[in-house]
């Protein structure tokens, strides 16, 4: 027993993912994750090609608000044909993978 009086579960063994599951948020967790790297990523290539905010938003035909959301790693809302249409102005492609799990 804790010093609580509390007897605390045996967690040995357990995997993240499966703590997350448990909680029920591993969804939203596994969701921020891969928005973080996409962000990341458009800003890196962003960046080695000079290209502004600005004109970024120009290129989607969007507000610099709305690119501001998509380069937000914390707003795990943006839509894919989204994502697409930013890769495809900056001159990539859009690939994704499904996984076992």
């Amino acid at each position: 027993m804790s010093k609580a009086g509390k007897k605390r579960a045996d967690l040995s063994g357990s995997t993240l993912d499966s703590l997350l599951e448990e909680d029920g948020i591993l969804a939203e967790v596994e969701a921020v994750a891969v928005k973080r790297v996409i962000a990341w990523q458009l800003k890196g290539i962003m960046k080695a090609g000079g290209i502004t905010k600005t004109a970024m938003a120009a290129r989607l035909g969007t507000s610099r608000a709305q690119l501001d959301r998509l380069l937000d790693p914390e707003n795990a809302t943006v839509q894919l044909d989204t994502v697409a249409r930013a890769a495809r102005a900056v001159g990539k492609r859009l690939r994704i993978d499904m996984v076992d799990a």
